[in-house]
């Protein structure tokens, strides 16, 4: 079957492309900016990418089925060939994922706000240690894992981040709602992507949906910390639901966390036994709890009647995930991290982290607002708590500010006015290339332990791989 792939180098499109590959599919695909990393990835794999989009070429190739990517909308000249002359069959990523590989396997759906890469990555890295050979789709790049999707033994569990974001411009349902969940994993839900959701009740709505195509035989793995997923869950009968966290009541428990510069240690419990004292060099009680979320996924779904025989010992070798709380370069005077946290909440777990962390530093932070959510005021009330937990902070300008109304884009001279009125220190600068000067003329002169954060979920204009090539120059000239 020959699958053409609409927007075949977003980070999902080109993973699941390189999967439907290995699968035994003629792939092929189209897009605007091809560019390393994913176009090496998609030549490696032997698939043709055609830059720009061109009705006339997408009638010579004549595929089987059109992949449509949920960054494609109207207005596409490869949209509306499709939509006048309905030569060809076309649907959504997710539509594919739940015919081609997701019908006939034990998935394992980790969803929430927060952390799904990192769980995801997790999952199937514990199921792999246990000589299984999960499939998996994860929209990140794994340290610990061959890429980031494969599809696995039809016999062994298939892991798949579940995201809540649209699937198509023609089909506004969550994409996890594809997604045939047996275990379902709900690590924290708050309000995001404010361009598809009204409000928070709208995203628990969509949760809700989510959580209803749990079959009886299946499990729901909910974290029994966070207020919302416990109301989420507090009225399932069609599934058994595990709760995980360090309250007493949690079915898993997580207990005894430190954090200190020389890692992180914490000990899971199963309804009172002890399941697993671990030691790892991740990052914050936020990773623990991916940790243990991850775990008891995996654990139901091989041993569901004996959960604790799962052995999790591998948890101490992960490395994680690139772009999250990844340190670029590092030494005695200079640190540099980069971050995908891009919601407040999310920013705040990653500062809290690297102060237990680098006690001795002064800590930096920089803040990209591009995501659909960050450019708004969504944020306003809690962006200036989040980023006060830094000694100082340095904000980009909104990312296509001219795409928002000034009284509904974020007001970055006002979360500096109330990070100095709380004694912080912050400042909204004009540019990106502001932003990497305003912090290197910090870091250069530093003559004591500094540590740099760029937080991000896009490029930042590059600015990231610019300071820590700076810091290297730096670092080698003190050597």
């Amino acid at each position: 079957m020959h699958l053409y792939f609409m927007g075949i180098c977003g980070t999902a499109m080109g993973n699941v492309a390189v999967m439907m590959k290995a699968l035994g599919h003629k792939v092929s695909g189209s897009d605007t900016g091809v560019y390393p990393p994913m176009s090496d990835v998609l030549r490696a794999a032997g698939i043709d990418i055609f830059e720009g989009f061109d009705a006339n070429r997408l009638k010579l190739l004549a595929p089987d089925f059109v992949v449509v990517g949920n960054a494609v909308s109207r207005g596409n000249p490869e949209i509306e060939w499709l939509l006048d002359t309905r030569a060809l069959r076309y649907g959504s990523l997710p539509q594919v994922l739940h015919e081609r590989v997701l019908a006939e396997r034990k998935n394992i759906v980790v969803s929430g706000t927060h952390g799904k890469t990192t769980t995801t990555t997790l999952c199937a890295y514990l199921l792999k240690s246990q000589g299984k050979d999960p499939g998996y789709l994860i929209g990140g790049v794994p340290l610990d894992l061959e890429g980031g999707a494969h599809p696995g033994a039809a016999e062994d569990p298939f892991v798949i981040e579940g995201d809540e974001y649209d699937s198509a411009f023609f089909d506004k349902r969550s994409k996890f709602i594809h997604y045939l969940p047996t275990v379902a994993l709900v690590n924290n839900v708050e309000f995001d992507h404010a361009d598809i959701f009204r409000d928070l009740a709208d995203v628990k709505r969509t949760f809700s949906h989510f959580l209803r195509l749990v079959p009886r035989n299946g499990h729901i793995v909910a974290n029994g910390d966070d207020a919302t997923v416990a109301e989420l869950v507090s009225s399932v009968s069609w599934a058994p639901v595990v709760r995980v966290g360090t309250g007493e009541a949690n079915d898993v428990r997580i207990a005894d966390f430190a954090e200190t510069a020389e890692g992180t240690s914490f000990t899971l419990y199963w309804k009172n036994t002890l399941w697993k004292q671990v030691r790892w060099n991740m990052p914050g009680l936020f990773n623990a709890r991916n940790a243990a979320m991850a775990a008891t996924g995996a654990a139901l779904a091989c041993f569901p009647e004996n959960p604790t025989a799962f052995d999790v010992s591998a948890l101490a070798k992960v490395q994680g995930v690139r772009r999250r709380q990844e340190i670029l370069y590092r030494d005695d005077l200079r640190t540099i991290v980069e971050d995908f946290g891009h919601h407040p909440t999310a920013v705040a777990q990653t500062l809290r982290s690297l102060r237990a962390r680098f006690p001795q530093h002064r800590i930096l932070a920089c803040f990209e607002p591009r995501s659909n959510t960050a450019r708004t005021r969504v944020f306003q009330e809690a962006l200036p708590a989040a980023l006060g937990l830094a000694d100082e902070s340095f904000m980009g300008p909104v990312h296509r500010a001219e795409k928002l109304p000034p009284d509904q884009r974020l007001d970055l001279p006002a979360v500096a006015q109330e990070i100095a009125a709380k004694g912080g220190t912050s400042h909204a600068c004009a540019s990106n290339a502001a932003v990497l000067e305003g912090a290197w003329a910090i870091l250069k002169d530093a003559k004591t332990p500094h540590l740099c954060v760029f937080f991000s979920n896009g490029a930042f204009d590059g600015i990231i791989a610019q300071m820590a090539a700076r810091a290297k120059m730096a670092g080698k000239s003190l050597a």
